[in-house]
């Protein structure tokens, strides 16, 4: 399959509708109560004007930011502190990452990327991105371990686990790496997944973006 480069912007058409209508109410009350003199339809006229302005304003200081590159050999994540690769035949599974609630399965807002080595991955991830992945990607396993009847472990001791972490091939991770590799071990066993990606740095919906990496996976 040809290269694709998955670019998401920093403002969605949500936030656009959401400050034309915000600015525009509030362009049209303070004109209103500055100048009662003006018709209504002349005032609606220049708030209206003012909201465009401010939509093409927001859209050029808006450049699309590049999420992912997808490649017949291997998925990429990029940001602007730094980015993970893994190759299309070390992911084991690709899926919605769900939360177990009273025997109720909830979709949530996230990818999850089960992988059949954590060697490479863990070797060439950026450590920024590695810290920003221990962080940003806590709240699942704080749902999951709230959410359980009977867990396993407790939330302290799992969280930032930095004990050595042995790979199945026999390389021995320790510090930052050590503490990613055993969060993604915490990860499999309770939620399924290694790690994920959230929605936010999708250019589309969630299902959507699963179905096209699993065809490039299928394709590899």
């Amino acid at each position: 399959m040809e290269t694709l480069h998955i670019h998401t912007e920093k403002l969605t058409t949500k936030h656009f509708i959401w400050i034309a209508i915000i600015f525009t109410t509030l362009t049209f009350a303070l004109l209103s109560y500055f100048n009662t003199q003006l018709p209504i339809i002349s005032l609606l006229m220049i708030a209206i004007s003012f909201g465009c302005i401010l939509l093409f304003t927001a859209t050029f200081f808006n450049p699309s930011t590049m999420s992912f590159t997808l490649t017949f050999m291997h998925c990429q994540f990029h940001s602007h502190y730094g980015g993970w690769s893994t190759t299309w035949h070390n992911i084991q599974h690709i899926g919605n990452v769900t939360l177990s609630s009273d025997g109720w399965h909830l979709p949530l807002p996230w990818i999850g990327i089960r992988l059949k080595s954590y060697d490479d991955f863990i070797r060439t991830i950026c450590p920024r991105v590695a810290s920003r992945l221990l962080l940003e990607q806590r709240i699942l396993l704080v749902m999951e371990l709230k959410h359980s009847a009977h867990p396993t472990h407790q939330l302290e001791d799992i969280l930032f686990d930095d004990d050595p972490f042995i790979t199945s091939s026999g390389e021995q991770f320790q510090g930052l790496q050590a503490m990613l590799a055993n969060r993604m071990r915490y990860n499999r066993e309770l939620l399924g997944f290694d790690f994920f990606i959230a929605d936010d740095v999708l250019d589309r919906p969630v299902n959507d973006f699963i179905g096209l990496l699993r065809r490039y996976k299928a394709a590899a």
